[in-house]
């Protein structure tokens, strides 16, 4: 493509400035209200027009022309944070106690403003439509986003994740399903508790929930097909009240990952089964709760195709890196694509001196040197998939 903008040292030190405020003042899913106002103040600065408090604290902004025959594409970033105390020692650290932007979602917004500037300077064979989505951690805040019509007209969709299992200036694509499902669940055990010294008297539901934890590691390695990845993890676990008394009740929360959907329905009526029996077995009540997660990420072939060609102008076919595996995370992207075909991908961002603090933790960084390429790589996605939707999706 050519005379098309680049990101110069002026829009880069922009956008490093965008990530580092905001990483400074994180806020919780659909508490985003500084982080929105921000937003709308960078917007402004660009002349976009834009429309405030969609689900809450989300923001679209609209670029090209909009009349009813032209194709719209759109491209998404998410910007709430996580319940976490930061550890980084960064000097634009967070300055909220227990709020902390841990999944890079800070970078996502300052990605998608650079890709507004540089769109700002092209002429655009449609509309694209900024989403600028809160409350992408658990909570499904692309779903109330797309009930209150941010995809009415939307032809295709694109969005990236920064990741740092990949170099900066590579970005990972692939087809079909990328990321799982994300269902949880809550498991209750009551029995008869009492005196530690006297068990022949009770019901130990501590017990019944240790027994519980390592059996149901079987449903994954016995009852599912090993080649579909799947995963059940207990990750809270509270019961009793002292070292001499035995628990009358125990609580389990944990998820289900999944990659397909027989594999999730294997899961989840097993692990049904396998609680209940612990009512015989051991004369516990239990009572458990499945509760849906996010759907699975699965990319568009022919916008994925699109994502390649982008993703060739800005870096080059080499670094252009498979998914052979899909990653047992969940993104609310899936809502998204449910709707329409789009692609979402991987921008490299290994930091050498920080490589081994994963996503959702207190020590979580990236490299910024990620920022302008997933800027440029948006704003070409959006003008290359226009171009294709105007010539008839070829």
């Amino acid at each position: 493509m050519k005379n098309f903008p680049t990101p110069q040292t002026q829009l880069i030190s922009w956008m490093t400035d965008i990530r580092r405020h905001l990483h400074q003042f994180p806020e919780l899913a659909f508490e985003e209200q500084q982080t929105a106002d921000f937003i709308s103040q960078k917007l402004d600065e660009l002349k976009i027009a834009h429309q405030k408090n969609i689900a809450g604290t989300g923001i679209v902004a609209t670029l090209g022309k909009k009349d009813k025959d032209a194709p719209t594409v759109a491209l998404r970033a998410d910007m709430d944070a996580l319940p976490i105390t930061e550890k980084t020692g960064l000097a634009f650290a967070s300055k909220i106690p227990g709020k902390m932007h841990a999944c890079g979602h800070d970078g996502h917004v300052a990605m998608l403003l650079g890709a507004a500037a540089l769109l700002k300077q092209v002429k655009l064979n449609g509309c694209v439509k900024l989403i600028f989505q809160p409350a992408e951690e658990g909570t499904g805040g692309a779903q109330q986003m797309i009930a209150e019509g941010v995809l009415d007209g939307v032809d295709t969709i694109f969005a990236g994740h920064l990741d740092r299992h990949f170099e900066v200036n590579e970005i990972g694509i692939e087809p079909g399903i990328i990321c799982a499902y994300t269902d949880e669940f809550r498991i209750e055990i009551t029995s008869k508790g009492g005196h530690a010294a006297k068990p022949h008297e009770t019901v130990d539901s501590i017990v019944v929930a240790g027994f519980l934890i390592t059996s149901i590691q079987t449903l994954v390695s016995r009852e599912v097909n090993p080649s579909f990845p799947s995963v059940i993890t207990i990750g809270q676990i509270n019961g009793g009240t002292a070292a001499n008394i035995i628990a009358d009740r125990v609580v389990l929360e944990g998820t289900i990952r999944t990659t397909d959907s027989e594999s999730r329905k294997k899961l989840m009526t097993g692990l049904d089964r396998m609680v209940k029996s612990m009512d015989e077995l051991y004369q516990a009540k239990t009572l458990i709760e499945l509760t849906p997660g996010y759907p699975p990420v699965i990319n568009d072939k022919w916008a994925t195709a699109i994502a390649c060609q982008a993703a060739e102008e800005v870096i080059g076919p080499d670094n252009i890196k498979p998914l052979p595996h899909p990653s047992l995370g969940g993104e609310d992207f899936s809502f998204f694509l449910q709707a329409v075909p789009g692609c979402l991908v991987r921008f490299g961002a290994r930091k050498i001196d920080n490589h081994e603090a994963p996503a959702h933790s207190p020590y979580f960084d990236f490299n910024e040197k990620a920022l302008p390429i997933g800027a440029l790589f948006l704003a070409k996605t959006a003008v290359i998939a226009l171009a294709h939707l105007k010539a008839g999706r070829k």
